[in-house]
């Protein structure tokens, strides 16, 4: 009686099996190429792009489409990866942006749903750099599909719900349609079908206006599902089968299987078992044609019911073991399938010649100890690996905000705050002209012939203590680092935000790292050697911006900045050494002495003046900040 010892595994678990099914038939029926999918466009691309029939500026173009309208996702992953390489030789955002999105959806019907989110941020990056809110949008409703499969749902509905507002302020329509569809596929997995209802048909209701039959398909399947869960097995039949035709026309086999799997529960609960077992072989067989990891699962599992129902313990043991083996990527069923049947087979070779024996009445009552036994260690171990799947999503969505936020500290610290603001949401800085900025250059005298005297710790050492402080000065006075270039320190007053007292800002600036530098070389209390400072200032009209694309810059230009390196280059030790145009603009709060001139650009002469000190405005005199030494 071999088929007694089948029947003891099958029986144990009918109740938790269904349990499983249910939640486990979760699925993103609609990605974000939903109007595009046509598997003949795509294989009429296929076949120019193989023969070369094409211009090398599109391309590109050929290489998305045929992500775009391909329905074999492993061939989609391949192409998708020749985008993001050729998109990255010349940096062109718009397909490398295609690129990661149409692999993060791939992935995921793959289900690699790790790499497919790490796909789809580094879309919506360069949907970012574009400046392309549709884009963004459409990057968060595949951002939700994928925590979708992996029953993240609450994540899932969350970035449902962002992508259909943003797509309501934009009046997309056709991408509203899409995101509503797929929140209300979420909610048929949550067992929510009030709201699944809602959301399908608000969905329904736009592709119908907009002429688009795909999704309309989609939207008569789903709502095939919700009439299927409710139990109006007639309506569901009617709307799943004219789902599938129009399904089929396009070649859209992934929800077919889906669909499949629905039709055939509904012929179950109309004992129905020969239609039944021909709707899931079907779904299966379609599966695995395309390689559709979770659906080959289910499939398996409703062959597995289908079997056990009419006692066909054997077959209903065989696909059970498949559907645990194709689980393991989503919550490691390989695994539990092994271990169960280890522990199964060893207790059915001790039970067989017993069982064998058995009264009617006593076969029963063993049959309920096992099973209650074996289904206890199921539960255990679904158990363990839904909380080792929990942690593992909670500590990858960590890691990912961790280095976001690492990134945006390290660019703060790099450019300016409103610069920063402006790369971090269009992925480039514009440049912009600024009619009134105020430059300043520092340098050492005789830092060349010292350095050579210093070892390379004490040289940076010395640098830093200046640098150091010279920063907090800046600081201090609201003005701009710029840049420093060996012992030369760059400054500006007035960008990026323009300001009317820039000039006087700078000045006292100056006195201050003037001051510094005087009282350290007599103080010294570090014992480290000591430089004399020269400071050059002008104001003028100056071109601003972020020059590198991997280690940003900020930096100013014209010959404003010319100007004020040449007037440090002709100060003196200790003394601050300002331009005609910087002495108009203070000369009414700071006593100046004019030095007479010197040859510029195109042989322009150019007056020079020392600031001596800051006039009090109050008496009416000279209150001079002496020059130490």
């Amino acid at each position: 009686m071999k088929w007694v010892s089948e029947m003891t595994f099958l029986v144990i678990i009918p109740t938790v099996k269904m349990k499983i099914y249910k939640i486990l038939v979760l699925f993103s029926l609609i990605g974000n190429f939903l109007f595009a999918q046509d598997q003949k466009k795509a294989d009429s691309l296929i076949l120019q792009y193989r023969s070369g029939a094409y211009n090398n500026s599109n391309e590109l173009e050929i290489l998305t489409n045929i992500t775009e309208y391909d329905t074999n996702y492993l061939r989609v992953l391949q192409y998708a990866e020749l985008i993001i390489q050729k998109a990255a030789e010349d940096s062109i955002f718009e397909y490398l942006y295609a690129g990661h999105l149409q692999k993060g959806n791939a992935l995921t019907k793959l289900g690699n749903s790790v790499e497919a989110i790490q796909s789809f941020l580094s879309a919506e990056k360069y949907a970012w750099r574009l400046k392309d809110q549709r884009r963004v949008a459409s990057t968060m409703t595949a951002v939700a599909g994928t925590y979708s499969t992996m029953e993240n749902f609450i994540e899932a509905e969350s970035y449902y719900k962002k992508s259909i507002e943003l797509f309501r302020s934009l009046k997309d329509y056709g991408k509203l349609g899409t995101a509503l569809v797929n929140l209300g596929d979420l909610y048929i997995t949550m067992e929510k079908y009030s709201l699944a209802t809602d959301a399908t048909n608000e969905g329904w209701e736009i592709f119908k206006r907009k002429g688009f039959k795909l999704g309309e398909a989609y939207c008569m399947g789903n709502t095939g599902m919700i009439q299927a869960s409710l139990g109006h097995d007639d309506l569901a039949e009617a709307n799943i089968n004219k789902a599938i035709i129009i399904l089929d026309q396009f070649e859209d086999y992934y929800p077919i299987a889906v669909y499949l799997t629905y039709m055939s529960d509904i012929y179950f609960r109309k004992n129905e078992w020969e239609k039944a077992y021909s709707y899931a072989k079907r779904s299966l067989e379609l599966s695995e044609k395309y390689n559709l990891q979770e659906q080959i699962a289910n499939a398996n599992l409703k062959l597995s019911v289908l079997y056990e129902h009419v006692q066909d313990y054997k077959e209903s043991n065989e696909y059970l073991k498949k559907y645990y083996s194709y689980r393991n990527n989503a919550l490691s069923f390989e695994n539990i399938s092994k271990a169960a049947n280890l522990k199964l087979n060893h207790e059915l070779s001790l039970k067989q010649t017993e069982l064998d024996l058995m009264t009617a009445k006593q076969y029963n009552q063993r049959i309920l100890v096992i099973s209650s036994f074996i289904a206890l260690i199921l539960i255990l171990l679904l158990l363990i690996g839904l909380l080792h799947r929990t942690h593992f999503i909670k500590k990858t969505s960590t890691i990912i905000k961790a280095e976001r936020d690492r990134s945006e500290s390290l660019l703060c610290n790099i450019l300016p705050e409103k610069t920063a603001e402006e790369l971090k949401r269009v992925g480039k800085v514009q440049a912009k002209h600024f009619e009134a900025v105020t430059v300043m250059f520092t340098d050492f005298k005789a830092f060349t012939l010292h350095s050579g005297e210093l070892s390379p710790e004490e040289l940076v050492e010395s640098i830093d203590f200046y640098f150091s402080k010279f920063d907090e000065i800046m600081e201090k006075h609201g003005l701009e680092k710029i840049k420093t270039i060996g012992d030369a320190y760059m400054c500006a007053g007035g960008l990026p935000f323009p300001s009317p007292d820039h000039a006087h800002r700078i000045l006292m600036a100056a006195f201050d790292i003037k001051d510094f530098v005087h009282e350290s070389k007599i103080s010294d209390p570090y014992n480290l050697t000591r430089f004399d400072v020269r400071i050059g200032i002008n104001t003028g009209p100056v071109v601003a911006g972020v020059v590198g694309t991997k280690k940003f810059a900020y930096d100013i230009w014209g010959d404003t900045v010319n100007i004020a390196s040449r007037m440090e280059s002709n100060s003196e030790p200790g003394k601050i050494n300002i331009s005609e145009s910087t002495y108009k603009i203070i000369k009414d709060q700071f006593s100046c002495t004019y030095r007479g001139e010197i040859e510029g650009k195109y042989k322009r002469m150019m007056k020079m003046y020392f600031v001596n000190g800051k006039l009090d405005q109050s008496k009416h005199q000279v209150k001079l900040n002496l020059v130490h030494g």
